[in-house]
Parts: structure tokens; C-alpha cells; sequence
């Protein structure tokens, strides 16, 4: 646990000022895409819980467009998930403005996604235990299903990284994204652009998950 609790964050801040500078030609190009496609914001910016539920502001790149009904009302996500934005996030291209939250220590490469601030008086006992470590880019649940699993698989799969955090699963985690990433799998739900949001459990499958 040392790593998780002391060397983790460092790692991760230097490793993310690093890439920012090697990848700001790609996120250059992202955002003139999405920019030139889409117009303004290139950026989706939202409130999010992050460790012990502190709230921070993530940041990506916008994949929807802002279409909206007669009454005003955006469409649902899967009628404005379409064209470049859709491309944009099946190579995951999305999550790149991730790495400033990382550097600014808000979030971690590996660890529970950082979910709606709404989904935080859902949670039960254990499924908060995955506020006990920083969220991060991609986790033990993407790896396992991303988008395509249930909320509580997913949550199980959250509460066990926690358990089991160390060096060595990290570089597993980060070995098995890239190859999820390249597959293009598990992206959305079955029928949906993402995936149907959290409205509560009733713990019934809040089990340990096995790696």
C-alpha cells in the first residue's frame, strides 16, 4: 500500500506533465477537429466527486452535438453522439484533457472512473468505498466491460481495485486499455450512446471480484 498511498501521485503527476507535452500536437489537432465540426465549446467541462467525494472539474473534449427538441430540450445522447464526435470517442480521444486533472492531482491514471456528484447519496456502504482513492482515466471496471456491464459489476470491480491497489496491477490495468482502446470495446451500453445513469441499488450483487 506504501505505492497507493505515498508514490502513486507523484508517478502520476509527472508521468502526466510528460505526455502533455508530448501529445499537445494531437490535442491541438483534436480540438480544431471538433472545433472546425462542431464549433464552440471544443471542451465538456462538469462537476465531479473525486477522493473522499471532494468535488472537482473534469475536463474532455466534447464528442455531442448541442441539438435540441421543439421545446428546447438536447436530444437524448444517442441522436447527438454521431459524425467526428463518434469517432473521437471509439479511439477514446476524448479522455485525453483527463491528463490536466492528473497533473493538478485531482485524478489518477488508473483508479474508479469519477462518476455524476447526483449518483452520491445513492451509493450504499460499500459502494462509496470507491471514493477512497482518486479516480482515474481508466480502472479495473473499464477493463472489465467499461460501459457494457452493469452499475453493479461495475461498482464491484471498483471497491476491489481499492482493495488490491498496487504497482503491478496499475501496469496490468494500463496494458489492458491500450488493447480495449484498439478493440474498441465495451464503449457504450447495449442500444445506448453511453450508458443509462445509476438510480440506486439494492446491493444485491456489491460482491468482491476476483481478478
Amino acid at each position: 500500500m506504501i505505492y497507493c498511498r505515498y508514490l502513486k501521485e507523484g508517478i502520476d503527476r509527472v508521468l502526466a506533465a510528460g505526455l502533455l507535452l508530448v501529445l499537445l500536437p494531437v490535442l491541438a489537432a483534436v480540438a480544431a477537429v471538433i472545433y472546425t465540426q462542431m464549433g464552440s465549446p471544443v471542451f465538456f467541462r462538469q462537476r465531479r466527486p473525486g477522493k473522499d467525494g471532494k468535488i472537482f472539474t473534469i475536463y474532455k473534449f466534447r464528442t455531442m452535438t448541442q441539438e435540441r427538441d421543439a421545446s428546447g430540450n438536447l436530444l437524448p445522447d444517442e441522436k447527438r453522439l454521431k459524425g467526428v464526435g463518434k469517432v473521437i470517442r471509439s479511439l477514446s480521444l476524448d479522455e485525453l484533457p483527463q491528463l490536466f486533472n492528473v497533473l493538478k492531482g485531482e485524478m489518477s491514471f488508473i483508479g474508479p472512473r469519477p462518476l455524476l456528484e447526483e449518483y452520491l447519496p445513492l451509493y450504499d456502504e460499500v459502494q462509496r468505498r470507491r471514493h477512497e482513492v482518486r479516480p482515474g482515466i481508466t480502472g479495473w471496471a473499464q477493463v472489465n466491460g467499461r460501459n457494457a456491464i452493469g452499475w453493479e459489476e461495475k461498482f464491484a470491480y471498483d471497491v476491489w481495485y481499492v482493495d488490491h491497489c498496487s504497482f503491478w496491477l496499475d501496469l496490468k490495468i494500463a496494458w489492458l486499455t491500450v488493447k480495449k482502446v484498439f478493440a474498441r470495446e465495451g464503449i457504450s451500453q447495449e442500444g445506448k450512446a453511453t450508458m443509462e445513469k445509476f438510480r440506486g441499488s439494492d446491493g444485491e450483487n456489491n460482491r468482491r471480484i476476483r481478478s
